[in-house]
């Protein structure tokens, strides 16, 4: 598979954000510019101060409750068809979740092979460089704790995708584990999924330090 050039962002590059309602974060659908409540916003404003002129485009195209099966249905448009330079993807816990909350769960098998499927397709039909965000769930409710069952291996598979696509990795679920020995779990993200203010903030930091990213 093809392997990262650098970690440099260029000038006047895209920078794509995708998945679910942690990147969503209630955008105005309507408004392509629209970039959220959360990190992406976050990265958009620190990136901008930072970099003036620098005509990099942030865009968000997070949907609320999306698994990796939404995602195949809307690649064409909401990332080949744009020619993103980055693409981020954060996804994977609704396909945890679901199973839980509608007996409506997603294999091991399945949510590998179709996140396989939209890494090959990115990787073959742009020249995007491609960051991986591991899902992430924390115990502030009891019935979280279950989901390990389920979430780990898919965690597990996020990771040894990055490895096969020479993919950056943001290891968001160590890292908001981490988090939780410092203030409670509930500080970061409120239900367990859905982060906070500074469970967002969390996320913008852990994207930056793994891309150790630059402006060239």
């Amino acid at each position: 598979m093809k392997e990262h050039k650098d970690k440099a962002i260029g000038k006047g590059e895209l920078l794509l954000f995708q998945g679910d309602s942690i990147t969503d974060t209630g955008r105005n659908r309507e408004n392509h510019t629209d970039l959220g409540k959360g990190y992406v916003q976050m990265l958009a404003g620190w990136f901008g101060a930072s970099y003036p002129g620098s005509g990099v485009t942030f865009l968000n195209k997070g949907i609320s409750g999306n698994r990796v099966k939404d995602l195949q249905n809307r690649w064409e448009q909401d990332c080949i068809a744009l020619k993103p330079d980055w693409v981020t993807i954060c996804i994977g816990i609704n396909d945890c979740w679901r199973r839980y909350d509608r007996n409506d769960p997603t294999s091991l098998e399945t949510f590998e092979e179709g996140y396989r499927q939209l890494l090959t397709r990115t990787t073959e039909e742009t020249e995007a460089r491609i960051v991986l965000m591991e899902p992430f769930v924390l115990p502030v409710r009891e019935d979280r704790k279950a989901w390990r069952e389920d979430l780990d291996p898919k965690i597990h598979a996020v990771r040894e995708l990055a490895r096969e696509f020479g993919a950056l990795l943001v290891p968001l679920d160590g890292l908001f584990a981490r988090a939780s020995t410092e203030a409670p779990a509930s500080y970061w993200a409120p239900d367990g999924v859905h982060p906070s203010a500074a469970g967002h903030g969390l996320i913008a930091r852990a994207w930056l330090d793994t891309m150790k990213v630059l402006f060239v």
